[in-house]
């Protein structure tokens, strides 16, 4: 069983920068892979990004593609999300999330459904 903690989220004005981090317990780290999803008021919880259990490959919604970068260390049980350029767009409840995966292939957990762990989420507020 795997908990996650999700921290770093905060209010910033657009074009500003936040790094979110998420800490793992309770299982091996390194068998997951890792994502960050988001959810904004009255919207369905979307993909944002994710990392395969190496680091080796990463995968972006285009949305964010190009302003957001997902790391992790396996050493540490933590990812990253290093958020620039930030757009009111962006405001939402960021939900780190986990999927027991069996590949190197981030694409493959990318889908809501495929998480079978959540963290409880932190709130990112981007001010116009």
């Amino acid at each position: 069983q795997v908990q996650l903690v999700e921290s770093g989220g905060g209010l910033v004005q657009a074009g500003g920068s936040l790094r979110l981090s998420c800490a793992a317990s309770g299982g091996t780290f390194s068998y997951y892979a890792m994502g960050w999803f988001r959810q904004a008021p009255g919207k369905d919880r979307e993909f944002v990004a994710t990392i395969s259990t190496t680091g080796g490959d990463t995968y972006y919604a285009d949305s964010v593609k190009g302003r957001f970068t997902i790391s992790r260390d396996n050493a540490k049980n933590t990812v990253w999300l290093q958020m620039n350029s930030l757009k009111p767009e962006d405001t939402a409840v960021y939900y780190c999330a986990a999927d027991l995966a069996y590949n190197d292939y981030a694409q493959s957990s990318s889908e809501v459904g495929t998480m079978g762990y959540w963290g409880q989420g932190t709130q990112v507020t981007v001010s116009s």
